[in-house]
């Protein structure tokens, strides 16, 4: 059984408050669906032929969090955290990682992003972003990450669920 410590979003607030608050209520949900488990755990595969696993998720949220917010706003060719080249798949493998190395680097990625958005003087400050060759604005870069935490917390949802039957929130 997990314990829910996630503060909840708030139900006004500015644009900005409502997409940091969002989005660090969707990190820590999929931290929370991976709290008391084993590493063996976390690296349980659902069912063939995917390999999606828990620790794969951490994994690829770490990929995100960088290639959204160091990558766009920072440095565009900061190398990725699991791939020589920008693979979003190869963070999925977490046969030989570790809960310590998973979440190190992907805890390490989202202080990173934290602080590029705060000091940001706007949610219209702009970025580039190498993969569509285009500029992007911190606030889409805000609203593309809560959808992927979004889409990859229901896939949480269901993972957990396969390893020992911890189901909601």
């Amino acid at each position: 059984m997990t314990i829910d410590n996630r503060i909840g979003p708030p139900s006004f607030g500015s644009e900005r408050d409502m997409l940091r608050a969002f989005l660090d209520y969707h990190r820590a949900t999929l931290a929370m669906k991976c709290e008391g488990l084993t590493d063996e755990e976390l690296r349980q595969e659902s069912m063939p032929p995917s390999t999606l696993s828990l620790l794969g998720l951490v994994r690829h949220m770490a990929e995100v969090e960088r290639a959204w917010f160091r990558r766009v706003f920072e440095d565009n060719d900061a190398p990725m955290a699991w791939s020589d080249k920008i693979d979003f798949q190869a963070a999925y493998d977490a046969s030989a990682s570790t809960r310590d190395e998973a979440f190190g680097v992907w805890e390490a990625e989202v202080e990173n992003s934290r602080r590029i958005e705060r000091e940001a003087e706007s949610l219209d400050r702009a970025g580039y972003q190498p993969r569509w060759g285009e500029e992007v604005s911190l606030r889409m870069v805000m609203v593309h990450v809560l959808l992927e935490y979004g889409r990859h917390n229901g896939h949480a949802d269901f993972l957990r669920e396969g390893v020992d039957g911890t189901v909601g929130a």
